[in-house]
């Protein structure tokens, strides 16, 4: 069992018995779309955020980036860290078909892409090194300057990019260049591009 500092919020009871096999942590099961109406528990995640910090784990698709902008909104002013799983197809062995996106959520992906997912999180965790520190901070506008925001062809290459870091195609712009700059800031772009920033 691996140990993990900060509480994992997860959307279901599936996530939340998959984790619990290959993590030493607390785990939080949010019922999916109830946490929209469940006060108690985002009190709960708002305090859980201050205390010791969360890590929002939440499925690939559409439904998943929707609740994990809900619960950053909750947890913040505390710390948070976020962990993603590639895009992975199929479909997970409880159910008959695959989902609407037809991607493998927590509870399908594989030991491994869990691991790796919390480890590039940069959560504190007991039995593995977190990724190393991260050089200068990539911000907006590199982003814009390397062609990823505000031109044509920038969506396709920020997808591009996300399948080089292996992240899901949901990511929003934002949450791409914090997912940078905890990999590798400035110089891991400049190198997955090609290019560098002119001044």
């Amino acid at each position: 069992m691996i140990r993990v500092e900060p509480a994992i919020i997860v959307e279901g009871r599936y996530d939340k018995n998959k984790l619990k096999q290959i993590f030493d942590a607390m785990v939080l099961d949010i019922g999916g779309f109830g946490i929209f109406k469940d006060e108690e528990k985002a009190a709960f995640i708002r305090r859980l955020a201050r205390e010791r910090g969360v890590l929002i784990f939440t499925d690939g698709d559409h439904a998943g980036f929707l609740l994990r902008g809900y619960l950053k909104n909750i947890a913040a002013g505390g710390k948070i860290y976020h962990a993603y799983i590639p895009d992975l197809y199929g479909k997970e062995k409880r159910k008959s078909r695959p989902s609407k996106e037809g991607k493998i959520g927590v509870e399908g992906a594989p030991d491994q892409a869990i691991i790796q997912a919390v480890r590039r999180s940069g959560a504190p965790m007991g039995d593995l090194a977190a990724p190393p520190t991260a050089g200068e901070p990539a911000d907006k506008g590199d982003f814009y300057a390397l062609g990823l925001s505000g031109g044509p062809g920038a969506a396709r290459k920020r997808r591009q990019l996300l399948r080089e870091l292996e992240l899901p195609e949901n990511m929003t712009a934002n949450a791409l260049l914090e997912a940078v700059n905890l990999l590798g800031g400035k110089a891991l772009l400049e190198r997955l591009t090609g290019q560098t920033k002119t001044e």
